[in-house]
């Protein structure tokens, strides 16, 4: 081998750039990870830390605003101090976090930790496309980037498994422990393998010379405003929104203070830390609100399909985190199908066809009763598992057609906070739908209970009787009796409550078929990949 061909197979600093690839995809792997390990665990957290199971949420929701802020600012970042600098932050911190949070004493406590968690993670995906772009010759960056893409897709099967068994069978806190040893391993060999490519280098140069400042006051005002509107959302219901509480009026005037301020500062700055003018295109625009309501719909159930069989049909962690595995495993498949069904079919049709059959996989949902099986649920994620690969690859390849090269950063980073944006906030949606149905439903199944309607004095009876047979004397027997069809109700009014949550996730996955089909064509071999 020549010295030039030789050369062209090292990365950076004269490294293996497969190795480096290896621990990218690591710390990558890690990351996403950490978007669905909590799910299943959240009635451990709950009872672990004595709060109710919609304060348990915002585990989950905290860590995908976090996340999402980050990843607005990560590329300006990575290029001002440096990639590799950048992303040994992000993973120190990620690292840091996790373990803090594994520590955590209260929810508070334990928010505070994920934020941090979320911080640190929103740098590592961009960045990690970045530097396998760097270590690569253009030749293999295809197969780097398919180990890349790998990690990302197989990271939330194994997530929410691991963390149920995890749950199941050590303690809730190792499903943020274990981030502990593999993000130390990972820093060092990261600092051992990465190097800045010298484009890289002469970027940060040039970023120095011209002075180009980081848009610090937008950054804060979208922060601020993601932040705000997310406290609004997850505790409206619980403070009965903005009639007596202070915190609400507080987070709520925040909100909008910060949302006008935010879009005449972003509109009119040279280099804003977001181009908001990008969704002023019909195509872009409507490829950022396909993938809005595709996060909500994947981050919801995701959370929701576990917290019902766990709550109502006595399913452990782990058989809740099971149910998710077959959607998971045909998630993988139908990534390398859509890759080269998109070399032949327009996004748009993906996009389309994808959200019919989520959609589907929704109203399939909304069928569930007292003896659903596992198999039901699993078949019900299958079917979201068919449809989801069919929007996120295409949506990424539509949303980058007609934008210049200098804007792809942009639109990378704008699609990629709709995605988390969105999965925070279809977890608050669906929260207060499940707990506005419960209250609607108990109020009026209560109003058809009668006592002394027939058919009510019947079921006691027969209830009675069981419970005599089973060794309760006569009081007790009726007193477990009527708390049994007390229970029976509110069984019934929480299955009626879940499938309200599931039509209307159902009916935002089915808006995103007519958004698609006004999108346009897009030029064949020029899609971009985006995490």
């Amino acid at each position: 081998m020549s010295a030039t061909a030789e050369g062209s197979a090292k990365a950076p600093g004269g490294h293996n750039p497969w190795a480096i690839a290896l621990v990218v995809a690591l710390a990558t792997f890690m990351e996403v990870l950490d978007t669905t390990i909590a799910n299943v665990a959240l009635r451990y957290i709950s009872g672990g830390l004595a709060v109710g199971p919609d304060e348990a949420a915002w585990v989950v929701t905290s860590y995908l605003v976090a996340n999402a802020i980050t990843l607005i600012a990560s590329s300006f970042l990575a290029k001002r101090y440096g990639r590799k600098a950048f992303f040994m932050w992000s993973v120190a911190l990620f690292t840091l976090a996790s373990i803090l949070c594994g520590f955590a004493w209260s929810l508070e406590s334990l928010l505070l930790f994920r934020v941090l968690q979320g911080l640190g993670g929103g740098g590592m995906a961009p960045l990690a496309q970045s530097i396998l772009a760097d270590s690569f010759p253009p030749a293999k960056r295809g197969q780097a980037f398919a180990l890349y893409g790998v990690a990302i897709v197989v990271a939330p099967v194994i997530g929410p498994t691991l963390g149920g068994w995890l749950s199941d069978n050590a303690s809730w806190h190792w499903c943020f422990l274990i981030n502990g040893p593999i993000g130390v391993i990972a820093l060092g060999l990261m600092y051992w393998l990465i190097e800045d490519s010298e484009a890289a280098k002469r970027e940060r140069r040039d970023l120095r010379r011209k002075g180009v400042r980081f848009d610090l006051v937008g950054f804060l005002l979208v922060a601020l405003f993601l932040g705000s509107l997310e406290v609004v959302l997850d505790e409206g219901q619980r403070k009965d929104w903005f009639g007596t509480s202070t915190l609400m009026n507080v987070f709520g005037v925040l909100t909008v203070v910060s949302f006008c301020a935010m879009i005449p500062w972003l509109l009119t700055r040279k280099n804003p830390v977001i181009d908001l003018r990008l969704l002023n295109s019909r195509q872009f625009g409507s490829c950022f609100v396909v993938m809005l309501f595709t996060g909500a719909v994947l981050i919801a159930t995701t959370q929701f399909i576990p917290q019902i069989t766990q709550e109502y049909y006595g399913y452990t962690a782990t058989l809740s985190g099971l149910v998710l595995g077959p959607g998971g495993l045909v998630t993988v498949a139908m990534m390398a199908l859509v890759g080269r069904l998109s070399s032949v079919v327009q996004p748009k049709w993906l996009i389309a066809t994808g959200g019919a059959i989520v959609a589907a996989g929704m109203y399939d949902l909304t069928r569930i009763y007292g003896d659903t099986t596992f198999w039901f649920f699993a078949w019900s994620r299958i079917y979201i598992g068919i449809g989801l690969p069919m929007i996120f690859l295409s949506v990424t390849s539509a949303s980058y057609e007609g934008l210049p090269k200098d804007r792809t950063d942009q639109a990378s980073a704008l699609i990629n906070v709709a995605r988390n944006v969105g999965g925070s906030m279809g977890v608050s949606l669906a929260q207060n739908i499940l707990a506005y149905r419960s209250q609607f439903h108990q109020s009026r199944l209560v109003e058809s209970v009668d006592p002394s309607s027939p058919a009510y004095q019947e079921t006691l009876a027969q209830a009675t009787r069981y419970f005599q047979q089973h060794g309760l004397a006569g009081p007790d027997a009726q007193n477990q009796a009527i708390a049994w069809i007390g229970s029976q109700l509110s069984t019934q009014v929480a299955y009626w409550a879940y499938i309200d949550v599931f039509w209307v996730l159902g009916a935002m996955t089915a808006c995103l078929v007519p958004l698609a089909l006004i999108l346009k064509d897009v030029k064949r071999g020029g899609a971009q990949t985006a995490h």
